[in-house]
């Protein structure tokens, strides 16, 4: 396996961004309600997007937000998207993409990082589990907020 690198999303790779596959039953899990509802609001020039790539090819996509005043903590430095192509998932591409999304926080003074997903078998829990996070509340909507301490 070659080395995990990490770019700025741009025109030049958008489209392969784009087009990451999933595993079957990933597609429920793509972006939880609470982030939906949250766009509405968001100031876009918070976003922090990255791709990864791996022997040339994109084969991972994170989209993190930093947003200090933030009315809500869990938004304002949180991963917002994580999406690793299906045949790149096991190789420690979604572990490298927070871990990079992590220490831009740690720059940026944050003491912590958050993320939601919806509960589900299929879903992202375990994987977030794995590298850290732990459950620290719900939002209205049901969807799990968890916490990973730099």
């Amino acid at each position: 396996m070659g080395e995990i690198r990490l770019e700025e999303l741009s025109a030049s790779n958008i489209a392969a961004a784009n087009t990451l596959s999933l595993k079957p039953g990933q597609e429920q899990f793509i972006a939880p309600v609470s982030y939906s509802a949250e766009t509405t609001v968001t100031d876009p020039a918070a976003a922090w997007q990255r791709v990864a790539r791996l022997d040339d090819k994109v084969v991972g996509f994170i989209h993190g937000n930093f947003d200090p005043d933030n009315e809500h903590e869990e938004f304002r430095a949180c991963i917002w998207r994580i999406n690793v192509d299906a045949d790149a998932q096991g190789q420690g591409v979604g572990r490298f993409l927070a871990r990079a999304l992590a220490e831009e926080a740690r720059t940026r003074g944050f003491d912590r990082i958050t993320v939601m997903w919806e509960p589900g078998t299929e879903g992202p829990e375990a994987f977030f589990h794995r590298i850290g996070f732990v459950d620290v509340d719900q939002t209205q909507y049901g969807d799990i907020i968890g916490a990973l301490a730099l």
